[in-house]
């Protein structure tokens, strides 16, 4: 009758038979099937705890140098706790910028966060191979701007948020809730952006009824075209079930949902917007971005100029302008030349006589006391040709401007 031995039973009767019966490790350790020094190191730990010492022993090394401290690892899932929309990068970051040394890898931070259970396995989606990401070489170049709804209040009511991102630095510069998106509504909001921020070059909305009156039975110019137009803004739309177009304020969209508004509601509407008022100041000033290489929206949000120099922030309205003005006339094809530098205002504005003021990195073109362009200097010094070919100047304007609201 066979009897199945356990390993341990299996060891011992070799430790004595070298032991005991005299047999060469060789020959015992050729019937057992393990190599020499395996079996001398059985006979050692034998002689030192008898039988007990033969069975089967934990493989783990006794230390690890390159493991991750406890404390480390405790900051890890407290801040993943704290932020479940934060990955394996965005703490690597965070942990530098609190001081840990050494910062553990994003691997090392991906399988703390896995043992812990705070993180979920899913399949990655593959991206699509004609999918290409784009983006304006500075900002004020070009606005996203949306409407999304999904803010809650307390009586079951629901606000829209019109939003509005800066396609170079993903800096926000519309986030205003509205009971409903109307036209009025809407445009409101655009309009403090524009006088607060600046005038871009362009704005790129999606094909809704706020935003363009071109897909109606009779094509008409809705207030949303009207202020761009007046401030001498181009007006992109989107193609047709094209969401992707407008990414960057799609992707706003999904951070304003994961970090500010879920499972959330409101006591009232001006308490929802103070609320996001500070999200959104946050999101600027101190959230860093994956796709700026961890940079905050508000390092790139400035007016680069194309010449060598100093780089200044978007022009406010509030703010003391020590610069020039000079007079210009709009050419019969909506270009400016100031100071050899040509650019485009739009045919909106051919033939008329505009104010164009000039500092060291910003040139502003301004029409009736609206600001309708701002352009980054390309040159340094004072313009020499401060009037229009045949006009005096007997009044230099004022610099209390705002954008036109389209009223």
């Amino acid at each position: 009758m066979l009897v199945e031995l356990s390993v341990m039973e299996q060891r011992y009767r070799a430790v004595l038979a070298v032991v005991q019966d005299g047999w060469k490790v060789v020959e015992v350790a050729r019937r057992v099937g393990v190599s020499r020094q395996t079996l001398h190191e059985w006979i050692a730990r034998y002689e030192r705890g008898g039988l007990s010492s033969l069975a089967d022993r934990s493989h783990r090394p006794s230390s690890c140098p390159h493991q991750t401290d406890a404390e480390v690892e405790a900051a890890i899932c407290e801040l993943r706790r704290e932020h479940p929309g934060w990955g394996p990068r965005r703490i690597e970051h965070q942990l530098a910028r609190d001081g840990v040394e050494p910062v553990p890898s994003r691997s090392s931070i991906y399988r703390c966060l896995r043992r812990h259970g705070l993180i979920e396995l899913r399949r990655r989606r593959r991206r699509r191979d004609e999918f290409r990401r784009w983006e304006r070489e500075r900002p004020m170049q070009l606005w996203q701007m949306d409407v999304m709804g999904g803010v809650l209040l307390d009586d079951d009511s629901e606000c829209k948020v019109v939003t509005g991102v800066d396609d170079h630095s993903r800096f926000c510069v519309a986030a205003g809730l509205v009971t409903r998106a109307t036209s009025k509504a809407v445009c409101a909001i655009l309009a403090a952006s524009l006088a607060r921020w600046g005038i871009p070059d362009e704005i790129l909305t999606d094909n809704g009824k706020v935003f363009t009156g071109r897909f109606g039975p009779q094509p008409v110019e809705v207030l949303f075209d009207r202020i761009l137009r007046e401030n001498g803004i181009s007006h992109r739309h989107t193609g047709v079930r094209s969401p992707t177009t407008t990414g960057k304020i799609e992707r706003f969209h999904q951070s304003l949902r994961r970090e500010f508004l879920a499972d959330r509601s409101f006591s009232s509407i001006e308490t929802a917007q103070a609320a996001l008022d500070a999200w959104v100041l946050d999101y600027n000033t101190n959230r860093p971005h994956q796709a700026l290489e961890m940079a905050t929206p508000a390092e790139r949000f400035r007016l680069t100029p194309l010449a060598k120099g100093r780089v200044s922030m978007p022009v406010d309205s509030k703010e003391d302008h020590r610069g020039q003005w000079v007079l210009r006339r709009v050419g019969s094809n909506g270009m400016v030349s100031v100071d050899n530098q040509l650019f485009s205002v739009t045919n909106a504005y051919k033939g008329e006589l505009v104010d164009v003021f000039v500092d060291g990195t910003v040139i502003q073109v301004w029409s009736k006391n609206h600001l309708i362009r701002t352009v980054a200097r390309a040159r340094e010094g004072r313009v020499r040709k401060v009037r229009a070919d045949g006009l005096h100047v007997n009044d230099q304007p004022t610099t209390n401007r705002r954008a036109s609201t389209g009223t």
